[in-house]
């Protein structure tokens, strides 16, 4: 079962208990995602839905810190509550160790010498991380082996 067909199921198991919550969160994520197959005219795998919801997991976080400024704890519950449903549907993450490992791996396989290779290093990180870890965690190891090197 894909991913996709897994949040379909999701949606009519949450239709089907009357779940208001979690069933407004998770049409919001496949109407995120058949958006994303109208614009691109191609069927998402697992890898682009995965992108998707870690795209609205971050919506959610800038929201949350933007709501919490304006003490607004309503609102910033509301998102939080969101982002936990969505969190459901990433794979496990890479651990701070993993991610260093993984980066300090494509450095040397890359030969990056300095911040200037910035760019070459995080287009191959992204390659093989989208998915398995946070984006800004990856950023702040490449920045760290960029700057040890």
């Amino acid at each position: 079962m894909t991913l996709k067909e897994q949040i379909t199921e999701d949606m009519k198991n949450a239709m089907r208990a009357k779940d208001v919550e979690r069933l407004g969160t998770i049409r919001l994520l496949l109407a995120a995602i058949k958006q994303k197959e109208v614009d691109d005219r191609v069927m998402q795998d697992d890898v682009a839905v995965v992108a998707i919801v870690d795209k609205l997991i971050k919506q959610r976080k800038d929201s949350i810190e933007a709501f919490q400024k304006a003490a607004r704890t309503d609102l910033a519950d509301k998102e939080a509550a969101e982002m936990k449903i969505l969190q459901a549907y990433l794979p496990a993450r890479m651990s701070a160790d993993e991610v260093s490992a993984a980066v300090k791996a494509i450095v040397a396989e890359l030969g990056a010498t300095g911040p200037g290779d910035m760019g070459k290093v995080m287009g191959a990180v992204k390659a093989q991380l989208t998915g398995k870890a946070d984006m800004g965690q990856v950023s702040a190891a490449v920045k760290a082996a960029l700057a040890g090197a």
